[in-house]
């Protein structure tokens, strides 16, 4: 099943250049991982923002959502999934 996810990372101010440092070296690793296993296929950035979409693929909500939370960002993301179904035309 196809999800469109779209997150935004907000982490806090009070975290240190070097944290912020290593968790964006964390989570392309994470992220890299993931393309690899077939479960995230696309992603764009939003520009001006910290946002990010994604065109991801699980077997279920439950097992997108337990791929979402390995990211390390996860803790300080906002995201909305959409739940994707083939149109008529592209059957």
């Amino acid at each position: 099943m196809e999800f469109l996810v779209r997150f935004e990372t907000h982490l806090p101010d009070s975290m240190n250049d070097a944290e912020r440092g290593r968790l964006k070296v964390a989570e392309r690793a994470r992220a890299m991982e993931l393309r690899e296993d077939g479960i995230l296929k696309r992603l764009w950035r939003v520009p001006g923002r910290r946002a990010v979409i994604g065109l991801w693929e699980a077997p279920d909500a439950t097992a997108l959502h337990d791929a979402l939370a390995t990211l390390p960002q996860w803790p300080w993301m906002d995201v909305t999934v959409e739940p994707l179904a083939t149109h008529p035309q592209e059957a």
